[in-house]
């Protein structure tokens, strides 16, 4: 007979929040097939309901406003948004019964903008040469009105700690302590700061390695080019070992690598982050040592299919 979860009321079955988090560890063997003593994984967080790593950050965010009673009745969830935390924001919203109001560059994926129509989420589109930058100063503008929670992802600390409670100690658990690398791409910088922070305690001789793209104008959508971008608050350069610098194009050739021979549909920012850590892979490699490298695949392609890299 199959076990029935239940949750902390127990009653029969498991509720949105009680999803979130405990995803996968996947092994990406043919990708390393020619690379002996290397082992790439990667973290499969389109697991998560809302179907990304936001997921973490975003009920992090919202459980903490609930117990301030910063988020009550009467007051809507406002914050910035390139898509993944703000499907999030709108999957809590409709579960938790809050409203949620997000500015959004409008060049997102058709299929990002169909989920939020979906969930009942109110969208500002901001002005898309401008990124999620512009959308943050929009955002910043509508936070003086006093019917909004500004949620500010980017200066929020339960960001980050979503992941140093969460990510960083599953990662530990699922290689048994073997991971010697971590890899994850900058855009909140929350994912980064917090496995990073957790398994430098847990490991010092660990190396955490940041990825960003290589341009500010580039195609790795909910990733920011710190050197020119509004850098979030939560954002420590001095924690990563190692920036490695990606191209669009190597992440695009990346997603069709994965899709062809690992079987796997990942999005632009995850495929980015398995080129940066092929990259380090190799070099271990060539140095004969032997190598556990975790990365973050934040969601899957199901949101970029309308793309036409796809084709290329």
């Amino acid at each position: 007979m199959a076990t029935v979860a239940t949750t902390s009321s127990g009653l029969p079955g498991t509720t949105i929040l009680e999803r979130i988090g405990n995803t996968p560890l996947l092994r990406l063997e043919r990708l390393t097939a020619e690379l002996p003593g290397i082992q790439i994984l990667g973290k499969a967080e389109w697991a998560n309901p809302g179907g990304s790593v936001k997921d973490r950050a975003a009920a992090a965010i919202v459980l903490n406003a609930l117990q301030r009673e910063q988020l009550c009745p009467g007051r809507r969830l406002l914050d910035a948004t390139s898509g993944n935390t703000g499907i999030a924001y709108a999957m809590l919203g409709a579960a938790l019964n809050f409203g949620v109001t997000l500015c959004m560059p409008s060049n997102v994926s058709p299929e990002r903008k169909r989920i939020l129509r979906a969930y009942g989420a109110e969208v500002i589109w901001t002005d898309p040469a401008e990124s999620s930058d512009g959308a943050i100063r929009r955002a910043r503008e509508l936070a003086r009105d006093p019917q909004y929670f500004y949620a500010d992802q980017y200066s929020n600390d339960s960001n980050w700690r979503a992941h140093y409670n969460g990510t960083g100690p599953e990662i530990l658990e699922q290689t048994q302590g073997r991971v010697t690398h971590f890899v994850a791409g900058l855009g909140t910088s929350g994912t980064f700061m917090g496995v990073a922070r957790r398994l430098k305690e847990e490991n010092p001789a660990i190396r955490c390695i940041s990825m960003q793209p290589d341009s500010p104008f580039h195609g790795l959508e909910g990733l920011k080019h710190m050197p020119t971008a509004i850098v979030p608050a939560i954002y420590d350069p001095h924690l990563a070992d190692r920036n490695v610098e990606v191209a669009t194009e190597d992440a695009y050739a990346m997603a069709r690598r994965l899709a062809r021979t690992e079987g796997l549909l990942v999005g632009i920012s995850a495929a980015a982050a398995v080129v940066a850590a092929l990259r380090l892979a190799e070099e271990e490699a060539a140095e004969g040592r032997e190598a556990v490298l975790v990365t973050v695949l934040p969601d899957t392609a199901d949101k970029y299919l309308s793309e036409r890299f796809w084709e290329e």
